[in-house]
């Protein structure tokens, strides 16, 4: 073998193992942990890594709690579980479907909810309890599930600890700015707060900026490479 031709194998070696350890250690099990629960979500699997990925990337293993607002049947908390084995949930969520449209929501959200014979309405997204509850139990998760809407729930409950993962999916205007108003003084600083619905629906995008412009926050909007909304927490 020439010299030449040994050069470029080593190259090409060098390539390769640069790669390989540029691969992240949950994106190997990313998609092992989608299929496990793929009849438990309605999360992409795309935006369902990225989610993993900023988890992995920003919450603390051990310090804090991760709180979920908007469970469907539990599939994405139940990944997020398997990855923090340490961590207890605390997991909101009517069990009777979205509440009704607001004008702030936006045509879009009117169209949706009005059209019950589309296949993308999933019963006005409602799911029972159980579900939830065996997805969990798959990932032998610590948690609590919290049934009620959230202007009922959030106001009085007490959480045990300061929140190191938010995961918003209230989609509605109104929702989310509950979630915003009774949870986000509880994220510490430093947090991850994952926004679902931030460009899915307009009102879910316009409560997220009304709230952080009326408490003044240096938090900053980012989005991960593939489209989801989090913000990590300055104050």
């Amino acid at each position: 073998m020439s010299q030449s031709l040994r050069n470029k194998i080593n190259s090409l070696l060098l390539i390769i193992n640069i790669q390989l350890i540029r691969v992240k250690p949950i994106e190997k099990i990313a998609d092992k942990l989608f299929n496990k629960y793929r009849q438990y979500t309605m999360v992409p699997l795309i935006t369902f890594k990225d989610n993993l990925t900023l988890i992995e990337d920003h919450v603390h293993k051990k310090d804090g709690i991760v709180v979920e607002c908007g469970v469907w049947r539990g599939g994405m908390a139940a990944a997020i579980g398997e990855i923090l084995p340490n961590k207890k949930f605390f997991l909101f969520d009517s069990f009777e479907g979205l509440p009704e449209v607001q004008e702030i929501d936006g045509k879009a959200a009117n169209e949706w909810q009005s059209n019950k014979e589309s296949i993308r309405y999933r019963d006005n997204c409602k799911a029972e309890m159980y579900e939830a509850e065996t997805a969990m139990k798959k990932a032998r998760a610590n948690f609590q599930l919290v049934k009620g809407w959230f202007n009922q729930t959030l106001p009085d409950f007490k959480f045990d600890d300061k929140i190191d993962l938010l995961r918003l999916d209230g989609d509605w205007y109104d929702s989310t700015m509950d979630c915003f108003v009774n949870l986000y003084p509880k994220v510490k600083k430093g947090g991850l707060i994952i926004i679902d619905d931030y460009f899915a629906w307009d009102g879910c995008s316009r409560a997220t900026h009304d709230y952080l412009s009326q408490i003044k926050s240096e938090s900053r909007i980012q989005m991960s490479k593939n489209g989801v909304c989090y913000i990590i927490k300055k104050d």
